[in-house]
């Protein structure tokens, strides 16, 4: 019920986390006389394309008029930016798994957190908010904001970690087939979009990497102790998918060069073998458009032999530039 009224506000869903690990949800209207308890945090995440949450973050969320502007721009990479207050601005990406879009066109989660609260917009459905709520709904999902922040992280990563084993697969695949048929001719279009794909992974995640090394060294009053272990370990997942994506490339590369060689290869046998025969016929050719002249003196142009004769020449001269071709090892 709240959901769709809250839809109409361009407010995705608007949750109260217990501090146990569960969440209530609430109604648009009851944020401006919401008294939170010491114990719980508020979860607000909107729609950025909605005309009523530009007027709602401007006119009635108290933030400034700079971090209003941050959290609405129209593009934007990941970044941390640590506000007066202990508060902070967190641009994430994730993977685009929604119907029809490539995975590598990411998504971005835009996220301002506090003590109490976390603001969070989205311009296209996330995959990894609908698994946090799925947490909450069970009571074991974050409870507070440090952790709901670092929870959205974790679900993020963990998209990128089955696109990133998709992709190694697939060259895989390529790869084993190559090794099983010399004649495999892999479709050229095909690898070149797994190339395009992990360099447009690496483009989001690489900085993405290092704002996790950043929050892994940021201390805020309202982190817990160990949040520093976790984004840190989620600093080294994307490290390691990262260089999972390198090794992609290089990999592609290499499949392409192979697939190059063995063209070059066929093509060089093929124009070996047509110059062998070439340079068999070529004496023969010679011999009979000199045989063929129409003049007089014509060797056997009289002899009843002389077809025969010139048939024998010609055998022998091929005979020869087979014996000599062979002792000179080119066939």
């Amino acid at each position: 019920m709240f959901e769709e009224e809250n839809a109409q506000w361009g407010l995705v869903h608007a949750l109260v986390l217990d501090g146990k690990g569960g969440a209530r949800s609430i109604a648009r209207t009851e944020l401006d006389d919401l008294q939170l308890q010491a114990h719980e945090s508020l979860w607000l995440h909107w729609d950025r394309s909605h005309p009523q949450t530009h007027t709602w973050l401007r006119k009635s969320s108290g933030l400034s008029e700079f971090n209003c502007d941050l959290l609405l721009e129209e593009n934007t990479r990941p970044r941390l930016l640590p506000l007066p207050n202990a508060e902070l601005l967190l641009f994430l990406r994730g993977i685009n798994l929604n119907p029809g879009a490539e995975p590598e066109d990411m998504v971005s989660v835009r996220i301002f957190a506090s003590a109490q609260r976390v603001i969070s917009l989205r311009l296209r459905p996330l995959r990894a908010t609908d698994e946090l709520l799925a947490q909450l709904a069970e009571g074991k999902g974050p409870e507070n904001a440090s952790e709901l922040i670092l929870y959205m992280a974790q679900y993020l990563t963990d998209k990128v970690q089955d696109l990133v084993t998709c992709l190694s697969e697939i060259v895989d695949g390529e790869e084993e087939k190559l090794d099983a048929d010399e004649r495999y001719a892999p479709e050229h279009d095909a690898i070149l979009h797994i190339r395009r794909r992990a360099a447009g992974l690496k483009r989001f995640l690489a900085p993405q990497r290092d704002i996790f090394g950043q929050m892994s060294r940021t201390k805020l009053p309202w982190f817990l102790e160990d949040d520093g272990d976790y984004w840190n370990e989620l600093n080294n997942s994307l490290t390691r998918y990262l260089e999972e994506l390198e090794l992609t490339r290089e990999r592609v590369g290499l499949v392409l060069e192979a697939e190059d060689r063995r063209l070059s290869v066929r093509m060089n046998r093929t124009m070996y073998r047509f110059g062998i025969i070439t340079g068999i016929f070529l004496p023969m050719s010679f011999l009979t458009g000199l045989l063929g002249i129409n003049v007089g003196g014509i060797p056997f142009s009289e002899s009843p032999y002389g077809f025969m004769v010139a048939c024998l020449l010609m055998i022998c001269v091929a005979t020869g530039q087979w014996l000599l071709f062979r002792r000179l090892r080119w066939v």
